[in-house]
């Protein structure tokens, strides 16, 4: 669990006020090495918070998957993954965040069932 900013400019405060790494980090209740990068941090951004974090997809685009889907609404899974070059289970769950249900029985469609 990450520190508040304002504890971690507390610490590089009383860091700065000439306490060592050591004291520092016993009396913030962190290691060294924390204080040492909190220290690092601030000297070299000025700044204490977290970098944001940059989630995003990494092999299939959502929307690009939704296009496809709406283009090619009879293609396979497998017929999927080879088009966006990854494997069936990426597709499977891809889809499933997208909340897009898939059929799973063919020999229905061949019935006509």
């Amino acid at each position: 669990m990450s520190k508040s900013v304002d504890l971690r400019e507390a610490a590089v405060a009383y860091y700065e006020e000439g306490h060592t790494l050591i004291e520092t980090g016993k009396v913030f209740k962190v290691g060294k090495t924390t204080v040492s990068n909190w220290v690092r941090k601030k000297r070299e951004t000025g700044d204490l918070q977290n970098k944001p974090l940059n989630r995003g997809f990494k092999k299939i685009d959502p929307e690009k998957l939704k296009a496809y889907v709406k283009e090619y609404p009879d293609h396979t899974q497998k017929e999927m993954a080879e088009a966006f070059g990854c494997c069936n289970q990426a597709i499977s769950k891809a889809l499933k965040r997208c909340g897009i249900t898939r059929k799973k029985d063919h020999a229905l469609q061949r019935t006509g069932s």
